[in-house]
């Protein structure tokens, strides 16, 4: 029988984005001396695992997961009694273990450190700093590609590293970043359907607080948020942190202009707040009714749905924002991977779990409120969350708000962009180095080419310890 147990904070409301990453050490730490705990049993292939009904290793028919709080409560509602009744269909006893996803980075190498713990650890992030000490999920992926689809492309990218050929996570669902604006707002100065583009947003967000006295929302601070809203602006303006080949190419024209817009947009548009905000503070403020545009999941729609329905009723959604030539990229707001140690026993009742979390895709996504995403294209799922978004079982009004979500794979990529989410783009996200460089210049402690010089140095020493590990590519 599953054992499940659950986070002390968690509330029955839709939970907003809290910090995830905090403190510049613990992603470069978690992998510092991981090769220590580098022993355990060798893969099983998916398919003789679900003929041995998930059995396995020499341990005994037990897995134990480790995942977070889901921003959505009815999904862990929903995860704990399918695993509960896994568990029973497949002879092996499941522990669930919830925890706030602000805990897990922190939970995870604790664990690493001793070498000890969960069989399946699910991280909302990239988790490629433990590459070394994990089990390569090469086989069940590649069943799951045979059995359901292809595997997203930005989803293969956080969860597979093309320098070493190895997948350090199985990544199972994904959830669009859109950006969130109130309609009677935007209306009210002729953008009845939002901003199109980052200049649309700064000449709107900009007459909307000098007429209504009302903000806009877009961190730049330490968390998560402000590193995607980061990310996102610097790709449309034809910018990037690194190259496909993994070279370190941050300091050029591009990034320098989007820097300088951010401080512009800064300036007009929104208050100091900012730069001190969480991951919970632009939801708060959206369904407070005191925010006029942000960057986030459909999350804090949810949220407003049962706790504010007016303001509900007018937040609506925009894809990707168009930069200065029309390129228009944003960030997965959350790309899920489960890492299974190399301490785990029972290496196929754990990958076979995995293969039929996939297969019940249409349950997941039904049970989140469509905020997840499946990794896989399954065209019955993809078909039917199609059709769910055009006519949204959980009441938007109008019942197609959500319909645009239907196209968001196609202005979505992983956080590495244009290359895989490496291990130095993680410790680069954890670290801040985006949004501290957006902060200093908007705040006047920098000019924009001096904030993108330091920052391109931070990264480039960044790259450089993690290419003596052989774990990240690039020549220069």
């Amino acid at each position: 029988m599953a054992g499940v147990q659950r986070d002390s904070t968690k509330s029955g409301l839709i939970l907003p984005r809290r910090n995830f990453l905090v403190g510049t050490g613990l992603f470069a730490a978690a992998a510092t001396g991981l090769t220590a705990c580098a022993g355990g049993t060798s893969a099983g292939s998916p398919s003789a695992a679900a003929s041995s009904s998930g059995g396995g290793g020499s341990g005994p028919k037990a897995i134990k997961i480790l995942l977070w709080s889901h921003f959505v409560p009815s999904y862990d509602t929903w995860f704990d009694k399918w695993a509960k009744a896994w568990g029973s269909k497949n002879g092996v006893s499941v522990t669930v273990d919830h925890i706030n996803q602000a805990d897990l980075p922190a939970r995870t190498a604790a664990e690493f450190s001793a070498g000890a713990g969960h069989d399946l650890i699910e991280w909302i992030t990239p988790p490629s700093a433990y590459e070394p000490s994990v089990h390569d999920m090469a086989d069940v992926v590649s069943e799951a590609v045979k059995k359901f689809g292809a595997q997203i492309p930005f989803c293969k990218l956080s969860s597979y590293n093309p320098h070493t050929g190895k997948y350090y996570g199985f990544c199972h669902t994904w959830t669009p970043d859109p950006g969130d604006y109130r309609k009677s707002l935007w209306t009210g100065i002729g953008m009845p359907t939002g901003p199109s583009s980052w200049a649309d947003l700064l000449t709107g967000g900009a007459e909307i607080k000098a007429k209504r006295g009302v903000r806009m929302g877009i961190g730049m601070s330490s968390e998560v948020d402000s590193n995607m809203a980061a990310r996102a602006l610097i790709w449309s303006y034809g910018g990037a942190v690194q190259d496909v080949n993994e070279n370190v190419t941050l300091n050029s024209p591009e990034t320098i202009q989007a820097v300088e817009y951010m401080a512009n947009l800064f300036k007009q548009t929104m208050t100091a707040e900012v730069f001190s905000w969480t991951a919970a503070s632009n939801n708060q403020g959206l369904v407070a009714g005191q925010l006029s545009y942000i960057l986030n999941s459909i999350s804090a729609y949810r949220s407003a749905q049962t706790g504010n329905p007016n303001v509900a009723k007018d937040i609506f959604f925009t894809p990707a924002l168009k930069g200065p030539s029309g390129t228009a990229i944003a960030s997965q707001h959350v790309v899920r991977s489960y890492i299974m140690p190399k301490w785990a026993a029972n290496v196929d009742s754990c990958k076979q779990f995995l293969m039929d979390l996939v297969g019940a895709a249409h349950d997941s996504v039904d049970q989140s409120q469509l905020y997840d995403f499946p990794a896989f294209k399954n065209p019955t799922v993809t078909t039917t969350l199609d059709g769910w978004l055009k006519s949204d079982p959980y009441k938007s009004d109008p019942p197609d708000k959500l319909a645009l979500l239907a196209t968001s794979e196609k202005w979505s990529t992983n956080v590495g962009h244009p290359g895989p989410a490496n291990p130095a783009i993680g410790e680069i996200f954890d670290t801040n180095i985006l949004p501290t460089m957006m902060a200093d210049v908007a705040r006047g402690k920098s000019s924009a080419k001096s904030a993108v010089a330091s920052a391109t140095q931070q990264c480039e020493t960044v790259f450089k310890k993690w290419r003596k590990q052989k774990l990240v590519g690039g020549t220069k």
